[in-house]
C-alpha cells in the first residue's frame, strides 16, 4: 500500500508526490527555471482539479479537458505563462478565464492577492470550491465576463488571460498598474497564436511577442446556462 503523508486539506500518496517531483524535473529539462514558480506547481495538486476519470493523467504534461467543454493546460504552458508574468510577492493579479482553478491556485502562492474571472458559474462554483480545500485564503472568485476586466478591484499589477483574444481589449489594458505586465494569447480562434506580454511604463504601453501558443479563445458575456 503507498505510504499517505498529511499535507492538511488532503492526503497525498507517496506515489502522487513523487509523480509532482518528476513534473517539475520535466519542466527544469524544458528550460522552466523559476525557483519560486516550480516550487508553487510542485505544491498544488493538479489531481483535486480534474475529473476522476482524467485523475490518472494529472502529472503528464498535457492539456485534459474539463467542465462546461473547456480544458486545463499543460503544465508547461501554465509555468511558461506565469514565469512571464515577473510576479512579486506583493503584486495584485487578474485571471481573465478561472477554468478549473488550477492556474489560480498556482497564482496565489506567487501573488499578495488574486482575482479571478469566469463567464461560467459552474466552473467559478468548483474553482471556488478546490481553492478553499486547499486552505487558500488570498483569491477572489467573480462571475463576470471578464473581456471587461474587473474595474471595482483596478488597478493590477498583473494581468493574464487564459484563452486567445483578437486583440487585447482596452477595458483590461487600462486596469494596469504602473509599470504593470499583461501576457495574453492573441490570434484567431483555432489557429497559432502570438503569445504577447504588455508592459505598462511612464503612462505607455509597449507589446512584445514572446512565444507561440494554440489556446480556445475567450468568449464575451455571461453564459446564460452552465
Amino acid at each position: 500500500m503507498p505510504q499517505v503523508f498529511d499535507t492538511g486539506p488532503e492526503s497525498v500518496t507517496q506515489d502522487e508526490s513523487e509523480a509532482r517531483a518528476a513534473l517539475v524535473l520535466s519542466l527544469r529539462r524544458r528550460g522552466l527555471n523559476d525557483r519560486r514558480v516550480l516550487s508553487a506547481i510542485e505544491r498544488v495538486p493538479r489531481r483535486l482539479f480534474l475529473s476522476a476519470r482524467h485523475h490518472r493523467f494529472a502529472y503528464e504534461d498535457s492539456l485534459l479537458p474539463i467542465e462546461c467543454g473547456q480544458v486545463v493546460s499543460a503544465p508547461s504552458l501554465v509555468a511558461k505563462m506565469v514565469q512571464l508574468l515577473e510576479i512579486a510577492p506583493n503584486h495584485r493579479v487578474l485571471e481573465i478565464g478561472t477554468g478549473s482553478g488550477y492556474q489560480t491556485a498556482i497564482l496565489s502562492h506567487l501573488s499578495q492577492h488574486v482575482f479571478t474571472a469566469d463567464r461560467y458559474q459552474t466552473l467559478i462554483n468548483l474553482a471556488r470550491q478546490r481553492i478553499a480545500a486547499l486552505k487558500i485564503q488570498n483569491v477572489e472568485f467573480h462571475h463576470a465576463d471578464g473581456l471587461t476586466g474587473l474595474r471595482e478591484r483596478a488597478p493590477y499589477d498583473r494581468i493574464i488571460l487564459t484563452g486567445s483574444v483578437p486583440s487585447i481589449p482596452d477595458s483590461v489594458r487600462l486596469q494596469l498598474a504602473p509599470d504593470g505586465i499583461l501576457l495574453a494569447p492573441v490570434g484567431p480562434a483555432g489557429q497559432q497564436q502570438d503569445l504577447m506580454r504588455m508592459r505598462k511604463t511612464d503612462g505607455e504601453y509597449h507589446s512584445t511577442k514572446v512565444g507561440e501558443v494554440r489556446l480556445v479563445s475567450l468568449r464575451d458575456g455571461i453564459a446564460q446556462v452552465l
